[in-house]
């Protein structure tokens, strides 16, 4: 005989949106599931595998929240400075800067750098101890929707009866080609390379966005450990067939091409970790719900990695659906779905314009581009509102949605 599992909510993904969502809403007595077709990844990973994420103010309020990062196997590294330049590869960078200090902004840090193994590790300890969640994974899900409620089939032969289906399978999402929701997309004709370096000097708790011709190069720091006392992470953007030629090279070449886009202010620095490469676009859904389905994180939207934004919006997503949820009533209302899609859209579509002007703006060489736009970042850096204005940016705040993050985050324990 089949089992049948009665759910309020069932999760198609477990990756850190679709596990944070489920942690939030079991952690209030809100039963889930969450299914994922791979199996989740083991709890202790031997050595750093060079992914790390930026976690903003906003998404560290709705993890404690939902019990995560108190889970965290160590203290991630805060990002207390950022510093924009502009430059070209093997060049210094203009003096024309402008800089961001969190305690300018009454804060003491602008987002917390944490490894990857680290987030999962924290994400697994918590769905295991929660008693109103159910894990299955790996599996495969079928899902079908009617007005009524849904029911998900899973490989293990059970049954999962949800009143509302959660799509966080990322940007291929099968969900919402089910539902017959269309995307816009824009092809970047870059190349994403993640990983870390290990370097001589002390980071100071700083970031470095340097903009560059072929795209943006990000330095951020990581927090010490003892095999690596002065390290950081690299978000590097780059035209797709330099950025393969580099992905190839030995590991001392390889460092000094990052040495020429970073610059020399932390000394000599060597690879450390796997190198990951992704092909960089920007995609936005038509729409984010249909019957009994809300889409969350990147099925839902996909952004150009200049402002380092892609999964805070993400967890901005979980946040505002966990709010709604928690209110009570029927999940998978179309009223309270119809709230969701109002309360995100504008958000994930003002991110999305804000990285694409940024990348247009700042990926070119052109001199007189150049001129303006270091003059802009000098006069930027003079402008104390405006600058906070930026600053609450990068820590998740919005005018869009900076009043409802902060309300969502109240009805979650410890927001």
């Amino acid at each position: 005989m089949t089992q049948t599992i009665d759910v309020a909510v069932c999760i198609i993904g477990a990756g850190p949106v679709g596990a944070t969502l489920a942690t939030a809403l079991a952690s209030q007595g809100l039963a889930c599931a969450v299914v994922d077709r791979a199996p989740l990844p083991p709890m202790e990973l031997p050595e750093f595998d060079g992914r790390a994420y930026a976690i903003a103010r906003t998404s560290r309020t709705l993890l404690e929240a939902a019990g995560v990062w108190q889970h965290l196997p160590w203290a991630p590294g805060p990002i207390r400075r950022i510093r924009c330049a502009d430059g070209l590869p093997g060049e210094a960078p203009s003096p024309l800067m402008l800089h961001f200090d969190a305690a300018e902004s009454g804060s003491d840090a602008f987002g917390w750098m944490v490894e990857a193994r680290a987030l999962r590790m924290a994400l697994n300890a918590r769905m295991r101890e929660l008693a109103h969640l159910t894990v299955r994974a790996p599996a495969e899900a079928r899902v079908e929707r009617q007005a009524e409620g849904a029911a998900v089939q899973l490989s293990t032969g059970e049954t999962i009866r949800a009143r509302l289906v959660v799509a966080a399978e990322g940007r291929h999402s099968p969900l919402r080609r089910q539902a017959g929701i269309g995307t816009a997309g824009h092809d970047y004709r870059q190349l994403g390379i993640v990983g870390a370096i290990a370097h001589e000097r002390p980071h100071g708790e700083e970031a470095l966005e340097q903009f560059l011709p072929h795209g943006p190069f990000a330095q951020l720091p990581l927090a010490p450990t003892p095999e690596h006392p002065n390290a950081s992470a690299i978000v590097w953007s780059e035209k797709r067939a330099i950025g393969e030629r580099v992905l190839a090279l030995p590991d001392e070449a390889y460092g000094r091409e990052i040495q020429r886009r970073m610059g020399d202010h932390l000394g000599r620095v060597t690879p450390i970790g796997r190198r990951w490469s992704y092909p960089l676009s920007a995609m936005h859904a038509l729409r984010y719900t249909d019957t009994r389905l809300a889409l969350v994180g990147d099925a839902a939207h996909g952004i150009h990695p200049i402002a380092g934004q892609g999964l805070n919006l993400g967890f901005r997503d979980a946040a505002a659906l966990a709010g709604l949820l928690l209110e009570g009533g029927d999940p998978g209302d179309t009223a309270l779905l119809a709230r969701y899609q109002a309360a995100r859209r504008p958000d994930a579509l003002l991110m999305l314009g804000a990285t694409h002007a940024l990348e247009r703006l700042f990926g070119n060489s052109l001199p007189p581009l150049r001129l303006a736009r270091r003059l802009g970042m000098a006069a930027v850096d003079r402008m104390p509102r405006l600058k906070a204005a930026f600053a609450r940016r990068a820590m998740g705040f919005g005018a869009v949605t900076g009043g409802l993050m902060e309300e969502r985050a109240r009805v979650l324990p410890g927001g």
